[in-house]
């Protein structure tokens, strides 16, 4: 059986050398993606990685008998026909573990963003900081605090649980929704310590954006949110989504921004990538990532990992 595999989204060289010590020959060259099929079955890849950019659906399932697993550097396979390919007898793997912290993190990072306005004040300071200091700084100076708000988790997997982890761990209240899990023991670890370990039971998802200062959510995706969901939560919410566009309507989000219902939302993921609403990309009131969820060089050396560890053992 032919050993090549097309990392098309790329690898990180740590998984890379992973492959290559297992005797695999691992090509990163970018393929366009209605060229996928063809370098496929002319180059005699057996193996095809992906990130978020290349999407594996039926037409290339059929035309490349000879591909036998098909693996996602990250976690949700929307980009994938997965079902479809699975009925074909492809193995379809994805990286659920190696990704959680730096989402976390990247949700505390547009949270505090949105709490201090510093997501307008960057673009404020450089334009008018020299001459409109004292309004500016008029118009910064009610910000809240995080410690004692409640963060609701709506999805409480690895990445939920992680940012329980760093929610308690500034003294926040949690309430989550999965109808998965019941309750979760986090970890929290301080210094080295030997970690403090907290049960967190899950609650019904309305309860949780009924009572919720700050609403996260990491699930695989669906259409959760709408203006019916925003007229029951708290007035000034704030809403983060890092999980896929389409999970928060961006029409009814606009409209709760602009009615002030919601105070601010921040977001890494959009309905239409990768070409988002210019409503969204401009609103005062949101704040902006493109879709860098795991995109910290510790994630994706545990993702490059992690996906070499489970094409081994799918191709051996």
């Amino acid at each position: 059986m032919s050993k090549k595999i097309l990392a098309n989204d790329g690898i990180d060289e740590v998984g890379k050398s992973l492959l290559e010590k297992a005797g695999f020959t691992v090509v990163t060259d970018k393929v366009a993606q209605e060229n996928i099929a063809s370098e496929i079955n002319s180059k005699g890849y057996v193996a095809l990685t992906v990130r978020s950019a290349s999407k594996v659906r039926k037409d290339i399932i059929d035309a490349c008998p000879g591909l036998k697993v098909i693996c996602r550097g990250g976690v949700g396979m929307d980009n994938i026909d997965v079902d479809y390919a699975r009925s074909k007898g492809i193995n379809v793997i994805n990286t659920p573990a190696a990704s959680s912290n730096s989402v976390a993190e990247l949700v505390f990072a547009h949270l505090f963003n949105a709490v201090r306005f510093l997501y307008d004040s960057n673009r404020q300071m450089p334009v008018s900081g020299e001459d409109k200091f004292d309004e500016l700084k008029k118009k910064y100076a009610k910000g809240v605090e995080l410690r004692g708000k409640t963060m609701g988790i709506v999805g409480f997997g690895r990445i939920g649980q992680g940012v329980a982890k760093m929610a308690l761990g500034l003294g926040m209240k949690v309430m989550a929704f999965d109808p998965f899990v019941i309750e979760a023991l986090v970890d929290i670890e301080i210094n080295g310590a030997d970690p403090v370990r907290v049960p967190v039971k899950t609650s019904g998802m309305d309860k949780v954006i009924q009572n919720s200062d700050f609403i996260t959510f990491h699930v695989p995706g669906g259409k959760l949110i709408t203006r019916h969901e925003i007229a029951s939560m708290k007035n000034g919410v704030i809403l983060i989504n890092t999980a896929r566009g389409g999970v928060i309507n961006e029409n009814d989000l606009l409209e709760g921004l602009n009615s002030g219902k919601i105070s601010h939302a921040c977001l890494d993921v959009f309905e239409n990538e990768p070409r988002p609403s210019v409503a969204i990309l401009k609103h005062p009131k949101i704040s902006l990532t493109p879709h860098i969820g795991a995109a910290t060089n510790e994630a994706q050396e545990r993702i490059g990992v992690e996906l070499a560890e489970k094409l081994i053992e799918a191709l051996q």
